[in-house]
């Protein structure tokens, strides 16, 4: 089983969830992943090197937040790829 941590970091509008795997992480292992709970009246962005289905898990784990985005070091900011606000678009970059 791969090993993953997780840390958090509350801001004013979102909370930032970056993650770390010690080895290789496999399909397998999502069943035990425990994602550290958020503030849902807030955003979520995901940062970290992983494979697309933990970010697809991630992204289904946080749904009930406002906004889910996933942080670009290229774009120097998150892009949002899920909102529940009229407040956020989808697609944009949110400078963080």
């Amino acid at each position: 089983m791969g090993n993953i941590k997780f840390t958090s970091k509350e801001e004013k509008e979102y909370t930032l969830i970056s993650f770390e795997m010690d080895d290789v992480l496999g399909p397998e292992d999502l069943a035990a992943i425990t994602p550290p709970n958020v503030n849902g009246a807030k955003g979520v962005i995901l940062s970290g090197r992983g494979p697309i289905w933990l970010y697809c898990f991630l992204t289904h784990f946080y749904h009930p937040t406002k906004f889910i985005a996933t942080y670009d070091p290229r774009l120097e900011g998150a892009v949002i790829v899920e909102r529940h606000s009229p407040d956020y678009k989808v697609g944009s970059i949110f400078k963080c």
